[in-house]
C-alpha cells in the first residue's frame, strides 16, 4: 500500500510556510469609489480622502479604479476631452506628493491627454519619486475606441518599495496572455484598476470579475488587487468587484457594497515562489512550443 506521506498529490498550491516575514510583509489597499461623471475636483479629493485613509491604516501600496477622476460613461470624446489631463496634471502630481508624504505606492487609472492630443484610457504607478510608469489600456471594452486610442506597449512591471507591480486595466485582465506576461516578468502583485459593468443576470456562485482575479492569481501565483468602482452612472450599474486575491487564488479582502476600502496583508515570499507543493511549478512547467497554431506558429506565448 502507497504511503500518501510519501506520495501526496498537489494538484493544489502547498507550501508549508504560511506566515508573513518581516522582509517581505506588506498591507495592500484597494478603494471602491463612486466618482460622478464630470466632476473631476471633487472626485480628485474622492482619491485624496482615500489615499490617506489607506496610508492611516499602514497601506503600502493602494488601488484606485479606473478612470476615477473623471467617471466613465462619456457621452462622446468631447465630453472625455473636457476632463482629460496629462500625466504631469493635478491628478498625477497630487498622487506623487501624497506617495512622497506617506512614503506609498499608488496605482490609479486616469483619463489621459497624451503628447499627440489623443485621449488614453491610462494607469499610473507613482511612488516618493514621482511617476514610475504609465500605462495605456491595450484591450479596449465596448465604447471605449470611440473615445480613446488604444496602447501598443506591454503592461510594465515595476519594482518599487511595495514589491514588484505589474498592471492591468479592467478588460486587459480577462486576457490570460496579459496577466501572464506580467508573471513571467516577476510581478509580485498586480494592479488591476477598473470599472466593470455589472452583467444582466449575475454569474454563480460568484461575480465573474472576482473568478477571473481568482484564476489569474492561482495560474501565476501572484496577488491581485483589484479596485472597481461603485455608484451608478447614467443607467450604468457597477460590478463592485473590487477583492484581493491571494497566490492560492483565496480572496483576502472583498467585495464590498458601495464606497470602501479594503486591507489585506500579503507576503510577497509567496508570490516569489511558483511551485505547487514538491514536484511542480506554474512557471518551470510551462511548455511554450505546444501553445502555438500551425498557422500561426508566433501566436503562442513564449
Amino acid at each position: 500500500m502507497t504511503d500518501p506521506d510519501l506520495l501526496p498529490y498537489n494538484h493544489h498550491p502547498l507550501v508549508v510556510n504560511r506566515h508573513a516575514s518581516a522582509s517581505s510583509s506588506l498591507r495592500i489597499a484597494c478603494a471602491q469609489l463612486g466618482p460622478a461623471i464630470g466632476q473631476v475636483a471633487a472626485n480628485r479629493e474622492r482619491t485624496a480622502a482615500a489615499i490617506d485613509a489607506a496610508a492611516a491604516q499602514g497601506a503600502r501600496l493602494v488601488v484606485l479604479p479606473e478612470l476615477c477622476v473623471t467617471g466613465y460613461c462619456f457621452a462622446d470624446a468631447g465630453e472625455a476631452r473636457a476632463g482629460a489631463e496629462p500625466l504631469d496634471g493635478p491628478t498625477v502630481r497630487g498622487w506623487c506628493e501624497q506617495a512622497a508624504r506617506h512614503d506609498l505606492v499608488v496605482v490609479g487609472g486616469i483619463c489621459e491627454l497624451d503628447p499627440d492630443g489623443a485621449l488614453r484610457n491610462s494607469a499610473v504607478i507613482v511612488d516618493a519619486t514621482g511617476v514610475r510608469a504609465a500605462y495605456r489600456k491595450a484591450h479596449l471594452w465596448d465604447r471605449e475606441p470611440a473615445i480613446f486610442r488604444r496602447g501598443d506597449e506591454p503592461a510594465p512591471v515595476v519594482d518599487t518599495p511595495a514589491g514588484r507591480v505589474g498592471v492591468a486595466v479592467c478588460y486587459d485582465a480577462v486576457f490570460p496572455e496579459h496577466l501572464r506576461r506580467l508573471g513571467l516578468r516577476g510581478a509580485e502583485i498586480v494592479a488591476v484598476p477598473m470599472s466593470s459593468p455589472a452583467p444582466v443576470q449575475a454569474t454563480q456562485p460568484v461575480a465573474i470579475e472576482i473568478a477571473v482575479a481568482m484564476a489569474a492569481a492561482n495560474a501565476n501565483r501572484v496577488y491581485i488587487a483589484q479596485a472597481d468602482r461603485t455608484r451608478d452612472e447614467r443607467g450604468t450599474r457597477w460590478a463592485q468587484a473590487s477583492v484581493i486575491v491571494d497566490p492560492d487564488g483565496s480572496v483576502v479582502a472583498g467585495p464590498p457594497d458601495g464606497e470602501a476600502l479594503l486591507v489585506a496583508d500579503a507576503d510577497l515570499a509567496r508570490a516569489r515562489d511558483k511551485s505547487w507543493g514538491e514536484r511542480n511549478d506554474v512557471l518551470g512547467d510551462r511548455r511554450p512550443e505546444l501553445y502555438t497554431t500551425d498557422h500561426d506558429p508566433g501566436d503562442g506565448l513564449r
